[in-house]
This record gives C-alpha cells, structure tokens and sequence, in this order.
C-alpha cells in the first residue's frame, strides 16, 4: 500500500433499516423534475432530457443529526427529495432494465444556499457554492427495495416547525426513476454506493436558526434534523 502523508477522510456510510450500512460514492442531483417546483423557480419544463448537477459524498449529514447554518448565506433553503441508492454497476442501461440496479430508497434533502446560487446563476457560473457544501445532502436511513414495483403512489412530504411546506406524488416527477437512471448511465458509469437525489416539489422556502425539519415518504425512514 502506498504511503500517504495524512490519513484518508472516512467514507460517508448512510445506515440501511436490516443491513449494513451502505457507504457513499457519489451523489448525482436532478434539476427540475416536478413543474411545479420549476414554474415556481420561473421555468418551464421540456421532456429532451433531465439534467445534473453533483454533491460531493463528504457533504453528507445523518439524519437525527444537527445541521449548523453554513457561512456566507442569508438564504437557506430546504428541497425533500427522494433518494434512490444504487446497488449494481450500469452503463449504458436500457430504461426497462433500470430498476434492477436500485438497492434501495430513501429521504433526503438538498440543502441550497439560494442566494449564492442564484448569484451563479445570473453570471451563468457553476452552481457548486450554492448546492455543494458541508452538510448539504441530509440523508435517512435507507430502505432496501423489495421488488421492481412502481413507488409513485406514495407521497412525499416535508415539515417544517410541524407545518407542511412541500407535499407530492412521487409519480408527480418528470423523468421517472428508470428513465433518470438509463440517462445517467450514459453520462458516468454509475456504481454501487452512488446516490441519486431525484428533484424537489413545489413549496421550497427559507429555514433559519432553530427551525425543526422533518422528512417523510411512505414508510421510508423519516428524514429529521434542527438547523443550529
């Protein structure tokens, strides 16, 4: 083994409900994948294709775990997501065999600093200081899928303070898990331990210092965390 001149950060591992834990490659976002979410932001929504923007592993947060407000922001936002973890290697996957690469589900949320990304955005510069940042995907336990059935029937919802700020139909998305999936996999090899956070509802807002979140969908693992 080769020497290293300090120790290695430590591989994100996300809890799984009745396995081990599942350690984080790479998170993979989906911009704009319900169109409510969209209109609200000032943008219509094409089906050419979905399109991504990254998080890095390291940004992981557990859920049950506080989330300090992050520097340089006076514009925090909160975007629930389902999250989708890959258990297979897929390249170049066909939509129809899609699902059979999912390891399991589970409730996430894209933390975004609004106003740098909305900064970004005008100067049309990378999104990275407004998505990617220290604890920026807070992450539940996940759920491992039993079978390839379809989950759109289920709602997603997120709390803030006990009051309902976003809820959906899973089936409200765009670009459905499988066809995210056969997409992605033509633009990266797709691995076990890779995440994918698949687009936000409608009703995304602010949250500040002593806000309580939490995070559901279905049965899945519920999503909690206080911004400190």
């Amino acid at each position: 083994m080769t020497a290293t001149l300090f120790p290695a950060r430590p591989t994100p591992v996300i809890p799984v409900q009745g396995a081990a834990g599942f350690p984080v490659g790479r998170i993979f976002c989906v911009g704009r994948n319900y169109a409510d979410h969209a209109a609200e932001m000032g943008h219509e929504v094409d089906r050419e294709a979905p399109f991504y923007f990254t998080k890095s592993a390291h940004a992981v947060l557990l859920s049950g775990q506080d989330m300090p407000y992050p520097p340089r922001t006076a514009d925090l936002h909160h975007e629930m997501e389902l999250v989708v973890a890959i258990g297979a290697t897929a390249v170049n996957i066909a939509e129809e065999d899609a699902m059979n690469v999912v390891f399991g589900y589970g409730s996430g949320l894209d933390m975004t600093r609004r106003d740098l990304q909305a900064a970004s955005k005008a100067k049309r510069r990378p999104w990275d200081t407004g998505k990617d940042f220290d604890n920026a995907a807070i992450i539940a336990p996940l759920t491992p899928k039993v079978d390839n059935a379809d989950i759109g029937h289920l709602t997603i919802k997120l709390e803030v303070n006990a009051q309902v700020r976003q809820e959906a139909k899973l089936s409200d998305m765009v670009w459905s898990i499988a066809e995210v999936i056969a997409d992605l996999s033509t633009l990266y090899t797709l691995d076990p331990g890779d995440l994918i956070m698949t687009g936000t509802p409608a009703g995304v807002g602010p949250v500040v210092k002593g806000d309580v979140l939490r995070g559901t969908i279905g049965d899945f693992a519920p999503l909690e965390t206080t911004i400190i």
